[in-house]
């Protein structure tokens, strides 16, 4: 909780409005209250609809807010990274879990948990597991050896976490100025729901402010990458090797084949199946097939080009043949 002149000194802005609000928490345009302070570049300044408390903008758009505490900066996506700093929560000391504490649980050596744990019945844990501050767990979740999972993850009922994942860290999220990158701080947080599968080795990136949601039914082969403010779709397939970058959004029973990637802000439709090794550049608007390398296309149209592909050696030929006929006619 801090008073927004203290922020303002923060990031060398300047204040419009009262220096003495108090801002309790910094939080996205969706989720803020009066008592939030949110941030807004080029690009988000038309999503703002609901109440703040303050808002970092960039000089040419203050007058946009007239009646709202505006912290006035160069560069607002710099002042956030900023600020998401200031909010960092300190951590508690772990201490080690005991089985004998909770109903029904078991688990292996060296296993430690944060303040605030909240785990469900019938749950298994095998070995060197952290799980960090206000975790939640329901009931049967399975964790294998070596995880790591971050504050405030919630996971749901019936879920296992294979070997070696870890859930929760820091988005790869930064901000590129004066020569070096200042580190945007995730103060979000993952929520799986029930009977999803995580397999060996996965990252799944806390959202910087809101959640990375991995919906029920998922299943998540080993090896695969979700950023930061991504949502999977209900009983959608994932397999190894996949990475999908921030802000996606994934819609229900689809299937990604091994070592696709998806570019940031990729939005699919329910039952889309993307092939091996496809790189998706662009929104999947319709159901169906797609493959592709660049540009990603529907599968049907994707094989006719990839046919004309295999014959450009031959057409090559063929046209230099008839370019040196054009120029010697008596060449048979």
């Amino acid at each position: 909780m801090f008073a927004l002149k203290q922020i303002s000194n923060l990031i060398n802005a300047e204040i419009i409005g009262e220096p003495n609000k108090i801002i309790k928490n910094i939080a996205s345009i969706e989720n803020c209250t009066s008592e939030s302070i949110i941030f807004a570049d080029s690009r988000k300044i038309k999503a703002i609809k609901r109440k703040f408390g303050a808002v970092i903008l960039e000089r040419k758009f203050e007058k946009l807010f007239p009646e709202s505490n505006v912290l006035v900066v160069e560069d607002a996506r710099l002042a956030f990274a900023k600020v998401t700093q200031f909010f960092k929560k300190d951590k508690s000391e772990l201490k080690p879990l005991k089985s004998s504490e909770y109903k029904k649980f078991s688990c292996g050596m060296n296993c430690f948990v944060g303040e605030k744990f909240i785990i469900g019945r019938d749950c298994s844990f095998g070995f060197n597991i952290v799980i960090e501050d206000n975790v939640t767990l329901g009931n049967n979740v399975t964790i294998g050896n070596n995880v790591t999972i971050y504050s405030s993850t919630i996971i749901g009922n019936n879920v296992t976490i294979g070997s070696g994942s870890v859930i929760g860290a820091n988005g790869f999220g930064n901000v590129f100025h004066n020569g070096k990158w200042e580190n945007i701080i995730h103060l979000g947080n993952v929520k799986i729901f029930d009977n999803v599968m995580v397999g060996a080795n996965c990252c799944i990136d806390k959202a910087t402010l809101d959640s990375t949601i991995i919906n029920q039914g998922v299943i998540i082969d080993n090896l695969v990458h979700i950023a930061h403010n991504v949502i999977i779709g209900e009983n959608t397939a994932i397999a190894a090797k996949v990475g999908i970058a921030g802000s996606c959004v994934i819609g229900k029973r689809n299937m990604i084949g091994g070592m696709v990637g998806i570019i940031d802000h990729i939005k699919t439709v329910d039952d889309v199946t993307i092939s091996a090794t496809s790189t998706v550049t662009k929104d999947l608007n319709q159901p169906g097939v797609y493959t592709g390398i660049m540009p990603i296309s529907k599968h049907a149209i994707w094989k006719r080009i990839a046919l004309w592909i295999l014959k450009l050696d031959k057409i090559a030929i063929v046209c230099k043949f008839q370019k040196k006929l054009n120029n010697d006619p008596n060449e048979h």
